[in-house]
């Protein structure tokens, strides 16, 4: 009877000695469920569109479901908010934009972090904002629509597709440092801000050149300056705002997926090498290409570098220009 009692005891000593084997060790690697890769603006567009696109390439690399979920509102916060508060498994992500970089700057209430609430998983890419006008209108460049508009403070108005976005920045931006006062007109998202333009309700609109440019090419709609600090090499022809009369002007609608903070380092390592491998294929780059984006890849490192930058950058130039909260 001893010797069966001694060997149960030497083998229960045994169990509790045992290691924690992780999933990850017992072979059930992430991910073992469907993703969903939440896009926090409407679905259509051309960013709604790259999200699809990033999805499709993560499913096939990370051989498991990945689903866009579009959770729009208050300028990308509602989103943003959402994912900012997700369980941090790996399996809620957020294709983040600048506009929630800027959430902060332009919004007076936001409720989350930027700088602490996410673990950044890679930059995937981005695009100029251009400033487009009716085709109707008096002025050709932004140079004669600054002199214009100084004359007429208050008799221009500017679409955007809602407060917060690199568009409201780029609008504010523009009335502070060229000292003019056109009104913005916030829209929720760009389709019904177009339709207004066209439709001739208001006279100009920030917006990625992509959806707008058939109607450039129709005659209905013109370009006046593009938003980065160089011409975009797709739209050489257009002037930047900063090399028409407004030096140092320069924002760009960038987006990359984020995780909530404190994800594993596995997730982390695990979704930016299927980016990565997905923006070498010549398929991915001539399909965002034609959605408008310059594909830009950067490790969780360096894009967690750009949204610190642009954060700290950005708040000071709002600050500077007095430029308030909606």
């Amino acid at each position: 009877m001893n010797l069966p009692r001694r060997k149960f005891m030497q083998l229960a000593g045994g169990l509790v000695t045992l290691p924690v084997v992780s999933p990850l060790a017992r072979g059930q690697a992430y991910p073992t469920r469907p993703i969903a890769l939440v896009a926090p603006i409407a679905a259509g567009g051309a960013v709604d569109t790259a999200a699809r696109i990033i999805a499709e390439e993560l499913q096939h690399k990370l051989q498991q479901s990945v689903v866009v979920e579009n959770r729009p509102g208050a300028g990308t916060i509602i989103g943003t908010n959402f994912v900012a508060k997700a369980a941090p498994d790996g399996y809620t992500l957020l294709l983040m934009q600048l506009a929630s970089v800027l959430a902060k700057w332009l919004n007076k209430t936001v409720p989350f972090d930027v700088t602490s609430d996410f673990s950044a998983i890679a930059m995937v890419a981005d695009s100029p904002l251009v400033l487009f006008a009716q085709s109707s209108l008096a002025f050709q460049d932004l140079k004669e629509l600054i002199a214009y508009s100084r004359a007429n403070p208050r008799r221009l108005l500017v679409g955007t597709p809602g407060v917060g976005t690199p568009h409201h920045l780029a609008a504010a931006w523009l009335n502070a440092a060229a000292k003019i006062d056109i009104t913005h007109v916030p829209y929720r998202g760009t389709a019904p801000a177009l339709n207004d333009l066209l439709a001739g309700q208001i006279p100009l609109i920030w917006a990625s050149p992509v959806a707008v440019m058939p109607f450039v090419e129709q005659g209905k709609v013109k370009m006046l300056a593009v938003s980065t600090q160089k011409r975009d090499r797709m739209l050489p022809q257009v002037p930047t705002v900063s090399e028409s009369g407004v030096p140092g002007f320069h924002t760009s609608n960038w987006f990359g997926v984020v995780a909530p903070a404190r994800v594993s380092s596995e997730v982390v390592t695990r979704v930016a090498s299927a980016i990565r491998e997905s923006a070498e294929l010549p398929d991915v780059q001539t399909r965002m290409s034609t959605l408008g984006f310059n594909l830009d890849f950067r490790t969780s490192d360096q894009f967690h570098e750009l949204i610190i930058g642009d954060y700290q950058k950005f708040g000071a130039i709002i600050r500077e220009a007095g430029i308030q909260p909606e």
